[in-house]
């Protein structure tokens, strides 16, 4: 049964389903219900109602496991890209609100999710990596960090490689600063290609219990 939210600070078990079903439906996404949500292993993925999701299996990257291909080390060295962190989150979110993909018609980033991330971000927990080309955003991501764990929300890109290398100085930075893992949340052939993996619920639960005993890396990030 998918369990139905009211203004009570509460989720469900996880292990209340499998593969990528809904989990529960309602509340709202406050700073306290996102934190709740994202320690225990849960993501809100669509609005009105909100849904929220605690998939099996789920998509992680191991820091090391990043394929940095030939293609890519070209791109970073030839492209003019310019690498910015946590200066125009709220502007990421919106391009990534906006960018249409492969397979998509419509995007779950609502108005109310970006209000919602942005004040995590004031908050120091919500970051964003930005890529420029002649002083324009031209690819980022955006996520949530929480004790050693980088938990990834979307990405664009508007010229080639843009999003790549934005995941790209993410996993440099995670690397530099001791987290244990990415956070992918659901696979798809994009972040295959990139090195992310499938894991079991069940393990993926017990190192982000493990990872949030490390202290959060809070605040705005610089290089």
């Amino acid at each position: 049964m998918i369990r139905l939210l009211d203004e009570s600070l509460y989720f469900p078990s996880p292990f209340n389903v499998d593969g990528f079903r809904p989990l529960a439906l309602g509340g709202d996404l406050s700073v306290e219900r996102l934190l709740l949500a994202y320690s225990n292993g849960i993501f809100p993925w669509q609005d009105s109602p909100i849904v929220w999701y605690s998939p099996n299996p789920r998509a992680i990257l191991e820091l090391n496991d990043f394929r940095l291909t030939k293609s890519l080390k070209k791109s970073i060295k030839n492209k003019n890209f310019s690498l910015k962190i946590d200066t125009n989150f709220a502007l990421v979110m919106q391009n990534c609100k906006e960018i249409k993909r492969k397979n998509e018609n419509s995007t779950w980033i609502s108005d109310y999710f970006i209000e919602s991330y942005t004040r995590l971000h004031k908050l120091g927990l919500g970051h964003s990596f930005e890529i420029y080309q002649g002083g324009e955003l031209v690819g980022g991501l955006y996520g949530v960090s929480l004790g050693g764990v980088f938990m990834g929300e979307s990405m664009f890109a508007k010229v080639s490689d843009a999003s790549k290398v934005a995941f790209f100085y993410l996993v440099e930075f995670c690397k530099a600063h001791n987290f244990d893992f990415i956070d992918a949340q659901v696979q798809n052939p994009h972040l295959q290609s990139l090195g992310v993996k499938e894991i079991s619920k069940i393990e993926y639960l017990s190192r982000l219990e493990s990872s949030l005993k490390k202290p959060t890396l809070q605040g705005k990030w610089r290089l």
